[in-house]
């Protein structure tokens, strides 16, 4: 099934991870609308709900943006469990719950974006890879 999910204006996704990208904590909203339960979520790589349309390149400059200590933004086809997809504007911060080894995570918030954004983002990322 891959039906979209339309986030409403008042949808705010939040999850927190590791170094490794490995999520540590998630909020109700990315729960609800990944169609994973928190328990389902905690330990898993991020990627779990990463779409198979996303480039590669787009999550490259992700990384290697927070890694070097600078917050990211970007437009993110996410799948759900039930193989729909959803569309977020997200931003993601960097060393974020740092432990005592000096080992910091990442903390990454998604809202909304309009049809006029998501049709920008789809025209990037066909040229992309």
């Amino acid at each position: 099934m891959d039906s979209e999910y339309v986030l409403k204006e008042t949808d705010f996704l939040v999850s927190q991870t590791d170094d490794k990208g490995k999520i540590l904590f998630a909020n109700d909203d990315f729960c609800k609308i990944a169609g994973y339960t928190i328990d389902e979520l905690i330990g898993q790589p991020h990627n779990i709900v990463r779409h198979p349309d996303m480039p590669k390149a787009a999550f490259q400059d992700l990384w290697e943006t927070v890694k070097s200590g600078r917050i990211w933004t970007g437009y993110v086809k996410n799948k759900n469990k039930s193989g729909g997809y959803y569309w977020v504007y997200a931003t993601v911060y960097p060393n974020v719950a740092c432990d005592d080894a000096g080992k910091c995570g990442f903390l990454s918030c998604r809202r909304k974006p309009s049809r006029e954004e998501i049709a920008a983002a789809e025209r990037l990322y066909t040229t992309m890879r």
